[in-house]
Parts: structure tokens; sequence; C-alpha cells
């Protein structure tokens, strides 16, 4: 699943306490031999699926690397063996997504009076748009938040420089304004900016290049200056300044260096064809996405980390910011110490996050429903469309291209049931909170379902149809799919990018969990059978929809699909 901070403090999953060393007990092994895969659904071929997939060999699978490369070619010879037709491009299993870095150009220039400030010291643009502007006035807009503003006509064609109010700090940031009619803004906060922030700003940013996009329009330059750089924009300083004030006169030039990335970021799209000629040529898709976090370079005392995450970060990355409390620091330290006791010498270090859950566990889910559905004789009257999605890490990157560019007509898909991170689930994983910040734990049977009902009452009726008399017996948590829950799930995973063109949509996940975006995301800790009967309810579900001798009927009214996705 997508991780909804886009600014992550490096090191943040560490503690400032002594270091953590140890391992934490598991019941399955850390490897496990491959066995041949059957027709039927069942824990055994979840879990061979699984260590291979989430296997060190694929380097976390992140869009744009070798280890990506890897995972989908695995999932695409999957493809081929079980008998899948290829519906990806060019007759091939593959849709290769124009995945391209984007780097700041060491020559872009910020000059003040005909003096040129220094890129990163002085300034960091915090968009990435190609700017060029010979001369631009410098004008004072007033600390963000202040009642007082410049008009549009005080704005037009100049550099509006803002300040942060006393105590504000950099998250004043999100709540910059767009001033009307100005060339640019300039926040005063760069001295407040992190080492670790300031590198994100300036290191390489991955985008989809796609000219048939819409693309944004409107959107300022924002630039981030440092106090003496603003000191010299204007001839009094700035606390002494006042809404309107002029300044000197500034020229920018922003200019960036656009690069394909190593390695192709490739979509697999695979089809199995629908028994009834009339119904054919409409789609149910399923998809998960492919790709995870990749690794580091800086390995940690990965079983260590599940220790203080159990007490301390329960849902993993999401709880990134939690500092343990005197008691947590004592439980942890107790625990570790007992650990140690019992197993001496047998700490490991790890530096690949393998994502088993995210999403290892929806990748495989889709091969052996693909599977169970290739021993089906009649096959499902409709077609299946098996598409796993590249950069749901990167901002759902691979299936907003996929929806934008499908290979089947995007009006013969009838519904699309998404499954992001399925394989846990149990009383101790902490799914996540309620709207109003209570805490959720899985148990026997947890399923989370997203989405079911936002487009089709009838789609959602029909998901509970199909557990209740099909005897699954699902124990299904919808307080996650709540009207402006700030976990924003309905927006984080690759089901919205299908939703925001009207296809209704199932969002079915068990969760988060302690594991959740950290080098401990691996195969031993996934709870197969859970998993198994998950897949299984998935697989039953597709089947009804596809077997309908209707379209599922949409009530709700569908969204813009270029508009901005709110819970």
């Amino acid at each position: 699943m997508r991780h909804p901070i886009q600014l992550v403090l490096a090191g943040s999953l560490f503690f400032a306490s002594s270091p953590v060393t140890g391992v934490a007990q598991t019941t399955l092994p850390r490897t496990h031999a491959p066995r041949p895969t059957s027709a039927a659904i069942t824990p055994g071929d979840l879990m061979t699926r699984l260590y291979i997939f989430a296997d060190d060999s694929m380097q976390g699978r992140e869009a744009g690397t070798i280890g990506n490369v890897k995972g989908t070619d695995y999932i695409a010879a999957e493809a081929r063996r079980i008998g899948l037709t290829p519906a990806g491009d060019d007759g091939s299993y593959f849709q290769t997504v124009p995945y391209k870095t984007r780097t700041l150009d060491t020559a872009s220039v910020l000059s003040v009076g005909g003096s040129r400030l220094a890129l990163g010291e002085d300034y960091l643009p915090l968009g990435r748009d190609a700017v060029s502007v010979d001369e631009m006035p410098i004008v004072y807009g007033g600390a963000i938040g202040d009642t007082a503003t410049l008009t549009a006509e005080q704005a037009k064609g100049k550099l509006v420089v803002l300040s942060v109010a006393r105590g504000g700090g950099i998250m004043a940031l999100r709540s910059a304004p767009s001033v009307e009619g100005a060339a640019a803004l300039a926040v005063v906060g760069l001295d407040q900016l992190p080492p670790q922030f300031r590198r994100y700003f300036t290191r390489p940013q991955g985008f989809v290049d796609d000219p048939d996009a819409p693309q944004a329009g409107g959107d300022q330059t924002i630039l981030l200056v440092s106090g003496a750089a603003a000191a010299k924009m204007f001839a009094s300083p700035l606390d002494q300044l006042h809404v309107g004030d002029a300044g000197a006169t500034a020229a920018l030039h922003l200019r960036w260096d656009i690069r394909p990335m190593p390695y192709p970021s490739r979509n697999v799209v695979a089809v199995i064809p629908g028994s009834d000629p009339q119904l054919r040529g409409e789609y149910v898709a399923l998809g998960a996405h492919n790709d995870h976090i990749g690794f580091s370079h800086q390995p940690v005392a990965a079983d260590s980390i599940r220790i203080w995450n159990r007490v301390v970060r329960p849902e993993g990355a999401d709880d990134a910011a939690n500092q343990a409390t005197p008691a947590q620091q004592a439980r942890v330290d107790s625990m570790l110490a007992a650990y140690r006791a019992a197993h001496p010498g047998s700490a490991r270090l790890d530096s690949i996050s393998n994502g088993a859950d995210d999403d290892g566990s929806g990748s495989v889910a889709l091969l052996e429903i693909a599977q169970k559905m290739m021993s089906l004789d009649p096959k499902p009257r409709r077609s299946m469309l098996f598409v796993w999605h590249v950069g749901e890490e990167k901002g759902l990157l691979g299936s907003r291209y996929f929806t934008d560019h499908p290979t089947v007509p995007r009006d013969s898909i009838v519904t699309q049931l998404n499954m992001d991170m399925i394989g846990r689930g149990d009383a101790e994983d902490e799914t996540g909170r309620t709207k109003d910040g209570e805490p959720v734990h899985g148990g026997p049977n947890y399923l989370m379902l997203v989405g079911s009902r936002r487009l089709s009452t009838e789609l959602g009726d029909l998901v509970e149809t199909v557990n209740t008399e099909d005897h699954h017996d699902l124990r299904f948590d919808y307080s996650f799919d709540a009207d402006g829950h700030p976990a924003n799930i309905y927006c984080r995973s690759d089901h919205y990018e299908y939703a925001r063109y009207g296809i209704p949509i199932v969002f079915f996940t068990t969760g988060l969990h302690r594991d959740y975006h950290q080098v401990t995301d691996e195969p031993e800790y996934i709870d197969y059978t859970h998993m198994a009967k998950v897949v299984s309810f998935i697989e039953d579900v597709a089947e009804h929809v596809a077997d309908l001798d209707h379209r599922v009927v949409v009530d709700h009214p569908k969204p813009d699909p270029n508009g901005t996705c709110r819970q």
C-alpha cells in the first residue's frame, strides 16, 4: 500500500536509546523449497509463490530497478505457464510505463540584484517545473496565516516573499497560500529544513512522462529560501516589513535533467477469455501491485525492529512518528534482554524491504486465482482481466497509466477487485485506527473492505451475499471506509485509478501491522491459512460478477477522473 507521507525522515524508524539487537521468534522458516502448484487455492501454493516473489533476490522490487524486472519476469512466466492470454503491448504480457527521473540542474539560477544565490544553501525549489524569468520585482507578502494579504494587482508578475510566523515551524509550508498573479513564491524557511529533507528536494524524483496525461495547470513555483537570502531581497530586516513593501529585482531560471530509469517499469497484463460470446467483450478486472520500496545501504537489526514496533509502532511506517514512553522503553528493553539471553549471537542484519505482504500477497493471490479459473469448465461468462500494476508505491503510477492507456476498452471493464496486503490480520495486528482514533485489531476471518458501495450499491450487496450464501464466513471491517477517515485508504491503492473513471471497485485488505514498510515484511510472518480463505472468497466474488446477466449497476455519481481523490 502506498504510504501517505511523501516526506519521510531518513532513519525515522530508529530510536535514540542504545542499539537494539536480537531476533524475534517465528513459527515459519526463513526459506522454503518451492513445490508444484495446483489448480486449487491452498495455503501451500500461496507459500510457495510468496517465498519466491518476496525473496532477497528480488531486492525489494522497487519500480525502475532490476529487482522489479525480476519480479515481473516471474509473474509473466507464471502467467504463460498457467495459460493466460497476453494482454500487454505488442502481444506481450508487459505494458511498459514511461517512468523517468527528473533532477534539478545545478546550472539553475536564482539571482537577486544581479547577485547569484547558492543552490541548496540559499534556496531550494519545492516544485518540479522548468521556469525562466529574466526579471521580476520582489514584494513582501507577509507571514503565512496572516489576515493581511496582497491584492492580485500588487502581486502580478512578482516574486512574493512569505515569512513563517514565530513558532510556525516547517510544517507551515503545508498552508502556504497561492497568491493570485504572482510569478513565484519564496517562503523563508530553509534554515528550519533538516538535512534529510534537503536531500529529498535535490535527489532525482520519479515521474511518468506521459504527454497524453492532463497537465496540472496554475501551480505556482515555490522556492524555500534562507533568512540570509531573504535579507538580500529587502533594504530592511524582514521583521520590520509590511505587506506590500517592495524589494530588489530577481531572476529565476530552473532547469531539470530528465532521464529514463535504469530498468523498465512494467505492468503485467493477462486475460482469461469469457465463455459467453455475448459477454466475453466485457471484463472483470483483478489487480495487485508488483512493486515495493526496494532496499537501502544501511542494514538494521531486522528482528529487533519487530520487537520495537510491536511495542511502540504497531502500524509500522504509519506510526513512524511514535516515540517510546518510559514504560514502553522498559518493556522493549526487557523483551530484548530476554531474547538475547535465550538466543545469543542470533541477530540478523537486513537492508531489503521484501514486501511479502505489501504487495507480494496480492500479487501471488492473482496467480492463484488465475490458475483456479483456468481449471474451470466452463470458464466465467465474462472475460477476466489480470493486471499487476507497477509503481503503486510511487503514487499509483502504473494503475493510472493503465487506466489512461488501457489495453482493453476502458468502458468494457465492469468491475475492478483490488488486493493489497491480504496476508495478515490476526488478533495481534493493529490493522489501523477508526475515524475517531481508536485502534482496530484483526482476528479470525478478518477482512477489511473499502469502496464496495461508493459507486455501486449492487456490488457491495453482492460481496455480502457471496460471503454469506457460499459460507466463507469472513468478518468484514468497514470502519476504514468512513467518509473523511484521516487514513484516506480509498485513495491509497490502485483501485482508485479505476474508480475515478466510474468503474465500480472493491478494495480487499487485511490492513496494517508492525511490519508495514519495514525490512521485516517477510514471507515467514504471513498467515497462509487466513490468506487462502481471503483469496478463495475474492475468486468467488469475481466469478459471481462475471456470471451476472447484466453489468453491475452504477448508482452513485462518478468522480472527475482528473480531480483530487477525497475519501
